[in-house]
């Protein structure tokens, strides 16, 4: 694999993020620290208590804090890549995103690879957020119980099309630019409701104290280790944000300081979710509060957030389609036929925790910890120590693991649940109208 110099298109000289000039649009680091936020919590959290159910809440703390420590260091493993090939190379096209990197270092493969998993793992966090929209605004309408089914759809299906129109218009905007606001506004709501849902889940611990589990049989390590590594991936829009940051010599720290606090909101809000329901806990955990007007506003709170992520979470996705198959021309069209896309799967997904752990274990940790690594390893290897090298394999050999027996454990719950099947038969008819 050797370093690969080509002339960049303009318009991709300029930041991800923004399609203005750099000067005017660089995030002071309150905005850098509120995207990081943003791009980092999403669904993946509201998985986690569920997963402490199947591996243990001792196993589980363990994996958080593990998956947190090792995603800080591979994301900045990439900022480094990045600005060691920017300053050797001065001249050479601008560096502005993980496919990018992946060119220089990789050639064309490399690229290709790359915006194959980000497309597949940012697609993937969209159906999540549809999934748990979906579920959760059914289940505050009553579920079937209480709706009779129009045109043979179900509550859930109903809701999902309900917000199609609203995505539509959100994933029009062609920069990030203008949803900073709501990205911000996004993120006071997603704390206060997950700190809601905390201290009801204290209340609710004071007063069932269910058994509990410390540790999980060795089958659901790698299962509950997939669904951490989910709930931590943001590793596709690091270069992006780091490229707007305006102070980027402090941008390590800033990364680091929210990785440190979105780790320690995941402990709180898993142990406390699963102290609380003990094996009873949902997959997802919000769907365990009930009825209430409370609880009605958490669930609004949440559904809101996950909401106004989802043009962010896309916005990668739509940087490599509209590259590769509209010469980095905007095409509204194509956006809007992906979000149908993202949709339909949402649809036909059975079970929200499983597919966090499968996304989790597959993609997820190719792009989080495997990739990372071996980059830097292939342009620091000249002049880094023995043990700087042992780490960047070490690192590559553990995801590489991860990948294989966490894609099978996976794949194995899934396939071994004893309601797959009929809860995917039940997403396939409810698709179908009533003649």
């Amino acid at each position: 694999m050797g370093f690969h110099n080509v002339e960049t298109p303009r318009d991709e000289d300029t930041p991800l993020l923004s399609n203005t000039p750099a000067q005017y649009n660089l995030s002071s680091k309150f905005k850098t620290f509120a995207n990081i936020f943003i791009s980092i919590v999403g669904s993946g959290v509201l998985g986690l208590p569920y997963s402490f159910k199947k591996t243990g809440w001792v196993t589980g703390l363990f994996m958080l804090f593990l998956v947190a420590f090792l995603t800080y260091h591979c994301m900045m493993l990439l900022v480094h890549t990045r600005r060691k090939l920017h300053y050797s190379n001065v001249g050479s096209p601008k560096i502005n995103s993980f496919g990018d990197l992946g060119f220089v270092i990789s050639g064309h493969l490399g690229k290709l690879c790359i915006d194959v998993m980000i497309v597949i793992s940012h697609c993937g966090f969209c159906v999540s957020y549809l999934i748990f929209i979906s579920t959760t605004l059914a289940f505050l309408a009553g579920g079937t119980s209480a709706w009779p089914l129009f045109w043979g759809l179900t509550p859930k299906v109903l809701f999902l099309w309900g917000c199609f129109p609203f995505q539509l218009g959100l994933n029009a905007i062609p920069t990030l630019t203008h949803l900073a606001p709501l990205s911000i506004f996004a993120d006071f709501v997603d704390i206060a409701a997950k700190g809601v849902v905390m201290v009801e889940d204290v209340f609710v611990f004071m007063k069932n104290r269910p058994p509990l589990e410390a540790f999980g049989g060795w089958s659901m390590f790698f299962y509950g280790l997939g669904v951490a590594v989910y709930a931590f991936q943001g590793i596709g829009m690091v270069l992006p944000l780091e490229s707007e940051a305006k102070d980027k010599e402090k941008f390590g720290g800033v990364l680091g300081l929210g990785m440190f606090l979105i780790c320690l909101l995941y402990v709180a809000f898993a142990a406390l979710g699963y102290f609380a329901f003990g094996e009873e806990t949902q997959g997802i955990i919000t769907t365990n509060l009930g009825q209430g007007v409370v609880s009605a506003f958490v669930q609004l709170g949440l559904c809101i957030n996950l909401f106004f992520t989802f043009p962010l979470m896309m916005n990668p996705v739509y940087e490599v389609v509209e590259r590769r198959l509209c010469d980095y021309k905007y095409c509204l069209c194509l956006r809007w036929l992906l979000v149908l896309g993202v949709s339909l799967v949402a649809l036909l997904v059975p079970n929200f925790a499983d597919l966090l752990s499968l996304l989790g274990s597959s993609i997820c940790v190719i792009l989080g910890f495997v990739l990372p690594a071996m980059f830097h390893y292939l342009v620091f290897k000249e002049e880094m120590s023995r043990s700087c090298m042992l780490w960047d394999w070490a690192l590559v050999g553990f995801g590489l693991l991860i990948a294989v027996i966490g894609t099978w454990s996976s794949l194995m719950h899934i396939l071994t649940s004893p309601n797959a099947s009929l809860l995917i038969q039940e997403q396939v008819s409810s698709l179908l109208p009533v003649t």
